[in-house]
């Protein structure tokens, strides 16, 4: 089975969003998605995850030494926060303009970046 094969299904964050850990080592932390993993189910979060990476010295780095840096987390572990500061999930409902967009379920308010 290829890549071409995978379920790409829609993911409830996006590339920007606000999110809350909600399970493991960084439960509690708020940060925003830098990159989204959609093969993995994987999501990149500002602050959170850090891992220590050992390099050695190249045209980039001239020193080496130990990186610190983000590392993808499993997006079942991440919750979009609505503009009140409120993790909830997401919805989609249609606007006046008949566009599709993501809304909070808690509010109800729509979410944008």
């Amino acid at each position: 089975m290829g890549n071409s094969m995978k379920n790409k299904a829609k993911l409830h964050l996006k590339k920007g969003d606000m999110v809350l850990v909600i399970a493991g080592d960084d439960k509690g932390k708020k940060g925003r998605v830098i990159e989204v993993h959609r093969e993995d189910n994987r999501a990149t979060v500002e602050g959170v995850n850090i891992v220590s990476r050992h390099t050695k010295p190249n045209a980039q780095n001239q020193q080496g030494g130990i990186i610190k840096k983000e590392a993808p987390v499993n997006i079942s572990n991440l919750k979009v926060v609505d503009g009140a500061g409120n993790a909830t999930r997401i919805g989609r409902k249609l606007n006046e303009k008949g566009k599709l967009v993501r809304v909070s379920k808690k509010s109800g308010e729509i979410i944008d970046k």
